[in-house]
C-alpha cells in the first residue's frame, strides 16, 4: 500500500504535511498535476512558478521526498484549436476555443487539460491510499473521503484557517494568497476581474496572447457572451481614467455611452 499526497501547493494540500505529522501517517509519495498553457508556458504565473520551486526543495529537506510533477500531454492550446470531427452535426471543422462556462458539453478544460495527469497519479487506486487537502471547516467536499481518499486536516481538526497558520510558519504559504482569493490557471475564464486588470497590467505577453485565443475562438470568453476583447477595452478606459476600477455600478453599455461621449 502506498500513501500519495496529491499537492496543489494551496495552503491546505500544503498544510497535509504537518498534520500528517501530528498524526503519524505516513507519506511515501507526493504528486502534482501539471498543466500547461502551451509547450513552453506554464499555466502558473511566474510567482507560482518560483514558489513550487522553492516548496519543493522544502520537502525534499524537511521530508525527504522529491516531489513529481505529472504533465498531461495536452496543452491547454491543443484542445483550444482542436477541430472537431467533419462528421459532426453541429459546426464540423470548427475549433472548440474557449470553454464557456454554461456551454454546449460543459468546460473542457478540467477534463482533457488536468484530468488525465490526476488519472494517471492515480491509476492503481485499489493500492493507494490518496492525501486530499480538505480542511475540517468543508463539510460540502468530505463526501468524496473514503478508506482510499483520506484528509489529514480533517482527521486533525485543522481548519483553512489553521493550514494558513501552518503555511505562513513553515515559509510554504503561496503567493496566489497576496493577490488574489484563488489559484489557477492565468488564461482560467472563472477568474475574477481583478485577476484579469492584473494579468493584463503585470504579463502583457501573456495578456496579448489571451487576446490572439479570443480573436480566434469561436465562442466568447464568458457565457454572457462579453469576450477578453471587451476586458481590455474597458481596461483600457479605467487607465483613461474614463471609468474606474472600482465602481460597484458598472455595466458593459458604460463603455458604449463613453464611447459615444468621446465625438463631443
Amino acid at each position: 500500500m502506498e500513501y500519495i499526497l496529491s499537492l496543489s501547493y494551496g495552503k491546505d494540500s500544503l498544510a497535509c504535511f504537518g498534520a500528517c505529522e501530528i498524526l503519524g501517517w505516513p507519506i511515501d509519495r507526493v504528486v502534482t498535476a501539471e498543466v500547461w498553457a502551451t509547450d513552453t508556458l506554464p499555466a502558473d504565473l511566474p510567482p507560482m512558478v518560483e514558489f513550487k520551486d522553492h516548496a519543493d526543495r522544502i520537502i525534499k529537506e524537511r521530508w525527504g521526498i522529491e516531489v513529481e510533477h505529472i504533465r498531461c500531454r495536452n496543452t491547454y492550446q491543443d484542445v483550444f484549436y482542436r477541430r472537431k470531427s467533419t462528421m459532426a452535426k453541429k459546426n464540423p471543422g470548427q475549433i472548440r476555443g474557449w470553454p464557456m462556462r454554461g456551454g454546449p458539453g460543459g468546460a473542457w478544460c478540467q477534463g482533457d487539460v488536468k484530468l488525465p495527469a490526476l488519472r494517471e497519479i492515480n491509476k492503481r487506486r485499489d493500492r493507494n491510499v490518496m492525501y486530499l487537502g480538505i480542511a475540517a471547516d468543508e463539510p460540502d467536499r468530505t463526501h468524496i473521503l473514503s478508506d482510499k481518499k483520506k484528509s489529514p486536516l480533517v482527521e486533525a481538526g485543522w481548519t483553512e484557517a489553521d493550514c494558513r497558520r501552518w503555511c505562513e510558519e513553515n515559509d510554504l504559504l503561496s503567493p496566489i494568497y497576496t493577490t488574489a482569493t484563488r489559484g489557477g490557471c492565468w488564461f482560467c475564464h472563472n477568474q475574477s476581474v481583478g485577476q484579469l486588470r492584473l494579468l493584463r497590467r503585470d504579463y502583457p505577453e501573456l495578456w496579448a496572447l489571451l487576446l490572439k485565443w479570443d480573436a480566434d475562438s469561436p465562442v466568447t470568453f464568458h457565457s454572457d457572451g462579453h469576450t477578453v476583447h471587451d476586458f481590455d477595452r474597458r481596461f483600457q478606459m479605467e487607465d483613461e481614467g474614463l471609468i474606474y476600477p472600482d465602481d460597484k455600478i458598472f455595466r458593459w453599455d458604460m463603455l458604449d455611452k463613453e464611447l459615444n461621449y468621446r465625438w463631443f
